[in-house]
């Protein structure tokens, strides 16, 4: 018979936690484009709560993950973008991270891909790599001829099994089906849609070239925009041009290739989730399944993430849990930043009180229940979206604002900011900015370098 903290430990419910990288919302269950094919994260969707107003705490990998995976705002860390890793971070100097924690309370961690931004294996027990992070590329760049070595998409390579995405859901299938003695945590970070998109003719096949609609742009869209806005989101990105993608010819073959790698990892995650249903462990399982943030393609003219609007900061959010109510959808704002609070209670763990996240279980329980909790993401200090259920509020480091009526103009195509009606709106979701943000640690990212040319341009530098 086990004893004490062991035999509760073995009670505890296994968790599969599975990240997908650059996902935004053309995902068929959220609508966000009218071709997304995932027949699987929708199947995941209709067994769990489908947060579909979820929102990550910084428009890029490196803080986003951070935040998730501490509990901690970027505003609160000092890490706003790729630069430094959260390792070096002296507010995060004796905190434990996801993994870690539920380590220390009787879980053995497993993972594979990318669930951090980079030194995953430090973080688990097992770590099952990388397996060529974002992939195989060709010697020579299929479409996107200059600029950043990623920054490409097209038909490659010629087999899944060349893909760090299968090799990872081969790994993670593997696991699925072994006995465990004590309840895991295993996270499967998948790399793709992140550029460079590229995946076999197959999937390219699921979205042909002629039929490929692209996203609602208006070329006005940025008319009632701040300069500082529009600095912040354009300049020393790595991205390529939106004038350049259109001149090219090559808006159609980039959305095409969006969507062939989003319906190709959502092809991974059904394998995952096939080998989870048909193995010993189905029944008592926790399946969290989100991404880092939001991505453009051509929206506000600019592609690529690094931005505070809905395109850059909504993502998909999926809890399913044993004995929770299944096919539910909450338009209650969450965060990214919910998750770890969110698994210590579905796992009867004691919540940390210096997590500034909320656990959603409320939600899962009421998903319209009254949730005075807005989502607040931030790029860089000063920089900051406020989303409330029907809202959205940003403000900048200029003091410029943007603000937008979701239930109007759910492509954010009208700055509400100077209507004079809603001015007690606008100072309500003004409130939850931040009063105190920690300083922006040092590093060399692209999102250090746009954050100084947009200061430095409002500086008249």
């Amino acid at each position: 018979m086990l004893c004490g903290c062991l035999a509760q430990s073995a009670q505890r419910p296994n968790i599969l936690l599975i990240s997908i990288d650059d996902l935004n919302d053309w995902v068929g269950c959220l609508g966000g484009h009218p071709q997304a094919l995932t027949p699987n994260i929708d199947r995941l969707a209709r067994r769990g709560t489908l947060f579909t107003n979820a929102h990550c705490q910084s428009p890029v990998c490196n803080p986003s993950r951070a935040s998730m995976l501490t509990g901690r705002y970027p505003h609160s860390t000092g890490i706003y973008f790729l630069s430094p890793p959260l390792t070096v971070a002296p507010a995060l100097k004796n905190v434990l991270t996801l993994p870690e924690y539920f380590a220390k309370h009787g879980y053995h961690t497993l993972a594979v891909g990318k669930i951090f931004h980079g030194n995953d294996k430090r973080f688990f027990h097992e770590y099952g790599g990388n397996n060529g992070g974002f992939g195989p590329r060709p010697k020579k760049k299929i479409s996107q001829p200059h600029g950043h070595p990623l920054w490409d998409w097209g038909v490659f390579p010629d087999s899944d099994d060349k893909m760090p995405d299968m090799i990872a859901a081969k790994w993670a299938i593997n696991k699925l089906n072994q006995d465990h003695n004590q309840p895991f945590l295993l996270g499967v970070g998948f790399y793709r849609p992140h550029v460079p998109m590229f995946a076999t003719q197959e999937w390219f096949d699921r979205h042909p070239r002629e039929t490929i609609q692209l996203p609602l742009v208006k070329d006005d869209d940025r008319n009632d925009l701040s300069q500082y806005a529009i600095n912040l989101t354009n300049l020393e990105h790595v991205a390529p041009k939106h004038e350049w993608i259109k001149t090219a010819g090559e808006w159609d073959q980039a959305v095409q290739a969006y969507l062939a790698s989003v319906t190709f990892v959502d092809h991974c995650l059904g394998l995952v989730l096939d080998a989870l249903d048909a193995g010993p462990h189905a029944r008592n399982t926790i399946i969290v399944l989100f991404s880092d943030h939001g991505f453009h393609l051509g929206e506000k003219q600019r592609w690529a993430k690094r931005s505070l609007w809905e395109d850059g900061t909504r993502v998909p959010l999926i809890i399913s849990a044993p004995g929770y109510t299944a096919s539910q959808r909450c338009p209650r704002p969450a965060e990214l930043l919910d998750i770890f609070p969110t698994l210590l209670d579905l796992a009867g763990l004691e919540p940390d009180e210096n997590q500034e996240g909320q656990s959603l279980v409320p939600l899962m329980q009421n998903p319209i229940a009254t949730w005075n909790h807005p989502a607040i993401t931030s790029f860089g200090p000063g920089n900051y979206s406020v989303r409330s259920t029907r809202y959205r509020l940003i403000q900048y480091a200029d003091s410029s604002r943007e603000f937008y009526d979701h239930q109007n103009d759910r492509h954010e195509w009208t700055n509400l900011s100077q209507n004079p009606e809603l001015k007690d709106l606008i100072t309500k979701h003004a409130a939850h900015i931040p009063a105190k943000e920690h300083d922006l640690l040092s590093g060399n990212s692209t999102g250090h370098k746009a954050f100084d040319a947009a200061n430095q341009r409002l500086a008249g530098r």
